[in-house]
């Protein structure tokens, strides 16, 4: 299957290692027809699958072998791709014709031996589709309206997403169309294509609007898939048990709600740092596959998209492009949404958002909150590493580095405070002599220095961790 794509499409076999070929071609975007052929012509097995990775750069070749970094960010690109998929670097993504080969970007990853996080895409064959997050959601949500050429004004449900399917960019038909909708969020209107050259890609893309890179039957596919799927849901939960007079004794829960950001610089130790968001919600240091990252220097906030569907205010950000944040926003990422509020007293922001992380509380306990708190007890996110931060110069930061400082250690004790539920009242209480313990009043952080009263609703901020009292689902 491998070597007569290779060939037909002008390339060569090097070697063969293992189950594995490394192939060169002349021309990038000969390579990547080689590669749909090959995905293509896999299709029809279901005994094994092949991934397929492409770079594009100078490449050294030595008796019989080829070397050099273009080979190896091959490698390590090949490592991140899923089986009966594609990917590629930027060198292709720049050097093929893009007009000729379906693609869209897979954000950007960080690569084993790679010192820079590189952006990456993938090859489309014709019977695949990624639907974008928001498409998925508004199938199973049942808020998805498909619009064609010819097929007149929709009627709407609440919170549309709208896909434009046959339409040729750029025309006045499908300006025609964009027209006769309502006002609606731009990210929530969708373009359905095969093949899009880059001036009419970035055109639509730049106004803050999606695409959708499939053939109408892959699309048609994925999103019967999807409804499939929901209907079989539906109908497990119509058998399920139901327990009925059960009561439960929690009142209160304790979630981690975000990431609270430190002012730089810091003591004289940080001058920037960043941190990095998952799929799941939680932040962390650092990440081979973020979603996003946000970057705090002394000139403020900067979020940087690593994935796709990455959205600010509406506004789509495409992989890697990077945007200042210096009011209130809502960040849309493919698993949540992000709400980014200013804030004062030692610290630039906050961003909000649920996370896995919660604790439920009942009438007459005291639950500590803290890096280890007494149980019962909500224990902060411990972000092991440094490689998020930028060290100002001198001893006092050499010594910080060498002691393993981190925000999370400098800024949250042990047991921080402690959130005490009453049969009348909630009280949160400080519990510790230096980290101070801060409550979030619109988008003033007020201190707690004793006991105060707190209802549910509230949000707590402590160290570089956020919780919010909520009452139980």
């Amino acid at each position: 299957m491998v070597r007569p794509a290779v060939e037909q499409s002008g390339g060569r076999v090097v070697k063969n290692i293992g189950d594995s070929f490394l192939c060169l071609f002349a021309s990038a975007t000969d390579a990547l027809r080689a590669s749909l052929e090959i995905l293509h012509a896999t299709r029809v097995r279901d005994d094994f699958g092949i991934r397929i990775a492409l770079n594009t750069g100078d490449v050294e070749e030595i008796e019989g072998d080829a070397f050099g970094d273009t080979v190896n960010l091959a490698s390590r690109i090949l490592q991140k791709t899923p089986a009966d998929e594609c990917w590629f670097g930027l060198g292709t993504r720049l050097c093929m014709k893009d007009a000729e080969i379906p693609w869209e970007s897979v954000g950007r990853l960080r690569l084993k031996g790679i010192a820079r996080e590189q952006d990456c895409f993938r090859v489309v064959p014709r019977h695949r589709v990624w639907l974008p997050h928001r498409v998925a959601g508004s199938v199973r949500n049942r808020r998805l309206v498909r619009l064609q050429p010819g097929g007149g004004a929709p009627r709407l449900p609440p919170d549309p997403v709208i896909v434009f399917e046959g339409f040729k960019t750029g025309s006045s038909e499908l300006e025609d169309a964009i027209a006769a909708l309502p006002i609606l969020d731009p990210a929530a209107l969708f373009l359905a294509t095969y093949i899009i050259a880059t001036d009419a890609r970035e055109e639509w893309t730049d106004s803050g609007r999606g695409l959708v890179i499939g053939t109408s039957e892959a699309i048609d596919n994925a999103i019967e898939q999807l409804r499939r799927q929901g209907q079989s849901r539906t109908s497990e939960s119509d058998v399920e048990t139901m327990a009925i007079g059960t009561r439960s004794l929690s009142y209160l829960e304790l979630v981690i709600y975000g990431l609270a950001l430190p002012k730089v610089p810091f003591s004289d130790v940080v001058s920037s740092y960043s941190y990095d968001l998952l799929p799941d919600g939680r932040w962390v240091t650092r990440s081979e596959e973020p979603v996003l990252r946000v970057e705090v220097k002394a000139e403020g906030v900067t979020l940087q998209a690593l994935n796709p569907g990455i959205s600010v205010n509406g506004r789509l950000l495409s992989s890697g492009e990077s945007l200042h944040l210096e009011k209130a926003a809502v960040i849309g990422t493919p698993s949540n949404t992000v709400e980014y509020r200013p804030t004062d007293q030692g610290y630039v922001g906050v961003l909000l958002a649920e996370a896995p992380m919660r604790l439920s509380v009942v009438y007459g306990q005291t639950a500590e909150l803290g890096r280890k708190p007494n149980p019962p007890g909500l224990a902060f996110p411990t972000r092991e590493g440094q490689e998020n931060i930028q060290w100002c110069s001198g001893s006092r930061a050499a010594r910080a580095r060498a002691s393993g400082f981190t925000f999370d250690r400098a800024l949250a004790g042990r047991r921080q405070a402690a959130v005490k539920l009453g049969t009348d009242t909630i009280e949160v209480v400080p519990l510790h002599e230096s980290c101070a313990t801060y409550l979030l009043r619109d988008r003033q952080l007020v201190y707690v220095e004793e006991p105060e009263t707190i209802e549910v609703g509230d949000i707590v901020v402590a160290g570089t961790t956020v919780v919010r009292l909520r009452a139980p689902n």
